[in-house]
């Protein structure tokens, strides 16, 4: 049997990555999604409390999958590319809807 050790720094930054991480990528995926909602029609306060309900069931996956992954750079770009990315579409859509 292999044993795998695994250095502090490398724990530390899983679980930075889950949580750091997994909360940029569900900022940016609820304010996109707040942003393409209110564009179709929706009311605000419908949107944001859809988008905060599908938050905390996002949230938990991407914390999971954060430390089921092979790869921790996949993982910090994936969560903390992909949010900012999202977050930065929702700021350029937002003043369109205003």
């Amino acid at each position: 049997m292999s044993t795998h050790s695994l250095s502090t720094l490398h724990v530390v930054s899983r679980v930075a990555a889950s949580l750091l991480g997994g909360y940029v990528f569900v900022w940016g995926f609820v304010t996109l999604g707040i942003a393409l909602l209110m564009s179709a029609g929706m009311p605000y306060d419908e949107a944001t409390t859809t988008l905060y309900l599908l938050a905390f069931i996002l949230f938990l996956v991407m914390f999971c999958w954060a430390f089921a992954a092979a790869s921790l750079v996949r993982v910090w770009a994936v969560l903390g590319g992909g949010g900012l990315l999202m977050t930065g579409l929702a700021w350029l859509l937002i003043p369109r809807l205003l």
